[in-house]
């Protein structure tokens, strides 16, 4: 990423850090703010709509590794996750498009943000670390994009995977025909938003978040879908606090899960027959029209069926006797305790997960 020459510009940002270290202290080797955080991997699959918005690489190709970082707020590394100044949480996804080549999404969990420029950020961060709680009150009361920012804070999530984050700045998206429009992204977890109450949020230890989010991940990937909601004439594209009207049009880029999927597309890219099962007659249609889009001599067929049941598994069969490489992306769980996973359970999950290729 080029850095900036406006010395103006590098002598405000330098003030910010300033002031950010004068808040939460010195902390050499971690970020200025959202000091606590946590690195995954993934896979972001483009939806069918995504190239009618942009022509960007990851959203034409079959799939994109991703890295995400989940994060509380503040510059302090060790603050705790039911902390109140720990939110807005944080989330951005870096896709990567080839060896020192990505592009980003940084987004937080407030629908907002206090301030329009840099300058009056700094004025603000100045303002909310004032000492005397009732001059923060009345500097924040009186700035109103700061009041309705931290309105819009939510109260503490349940977990990282079930929150919603939103990308403020607006992006300009141009897609193959050269149609450009600017949007801003939303980030949805496919598990529903969940929040806590004040005396839940209190009974939690320092690194509820964190240790969830490493218990949930033991059972099966985390799911988001990203959004862009898409900017109409006379919209307002440069400043990150007006809101556009809820009714705009909403595309839905893609999505963090689709291994199996990627897979398809890309054997399909080669040349192969390829054969999309899924659940549902939607979930195949839907695959296949994807493959189609971006493969365009695609040769692939579609069968519905749920491959845990032995029905389903001989009615495959007999339509497609002949297979030179199966691909088993198949797998079933149940959010359980440990304790409670009788041993038929344990049997019915390996069979499924690891067996059902053998059938």
């Amino acid at each position: 990423m080029p850095l900036p020459n406006d010395e103006r510009l590098i002598a405000l940002s330098e003030e910010i850090l300033k002031q950010f270290e004068a808040m939460f202290g010195p902390h050499p080797g971690f970020r200025p703010v959202h000091a606590k955080g946590i690195l995954l991997r993934g896979t972001f699959t483009p939806s069918s709509a995504a190239a009618s918005l942009t022509r960007a690489q990851h959203a034409v190709q079959a799939s994109t590794p991703v890295t995400v970082r989940f994060s509380d707020s503040t510059g302090v590394p060790l603050i705790p996750d039911n902390d109140p100044h720990a939110d807005p949480r944080g989330m951005a996804i870096r896709f990567n498009l080839a060896e020192h080549v990505h592009t980003d999404i940084v987004a937080h969990s407030a629908n907002g943000f206090p301030v329009t420029t840099g300058q009056e950020f700094l004025e603000f961060l100045r303002g909310v670390a004032q000492s005397d709680p009732a001059r923060v009150q009345a500097f924040v009361g009186s700035h109103p994009k700061a009041l309705a920012f931290v309105q819009a804070i939510t109260p503490l999530p349940a977990s990282f995977a079930k929150e919603k984050y939103f990308g403020l700045t607006a992006m300009k998206f141009t897609n193959k025909d050269g149609v450009s429009r600017y949007g801003r992204y939303t980030i949805v977890p496919e598990a529903g938003e969940e929040h806590l109450d004040a005396a839940m949020a209190a009974a939690k230890g320092p690194d509820y978040l964190f240790n969830e989010l490493n218990e949930r991940l033991a059972k099966g990937p985390i799911k988001f879908k990203i959004t862009v909601q898409v900017a109409e004439d006379g919209d307002v594209v440069n400043d990150a606090t007006v809101h556009w009207p809820a009714e705009r049009k909403v595309v839905e880029l893609g999505t963090t899960k689709g291994i199996g999927f990627a897979i398809a597309a890309e054997l399909a890219r080669e040349g192969a027959r390829v054969i999309v099962n899924g659940r549902s007659e939607k979930a195949v249609a839907d695959a296949k029209q994807q493959i189609d889009r971006i493969v365009p001599d695609a040769k692939v067929e579609t069968f519905a069926g749920d491959l845990s049941t032995a029905v389903a598994t001989a009615t495959l069969l007999q339509r497609f006797p002949l297979v030179d490489v199966l691909v088993n992306s198949l797998g079933i769980f149940e959010p359980k305790p440990f304790e409670d996973i009788s041993d038929e359970e344990w049997r019915r999950f390996f069979e499924v997960t690891c067996s059902a290729a053998c059938a």
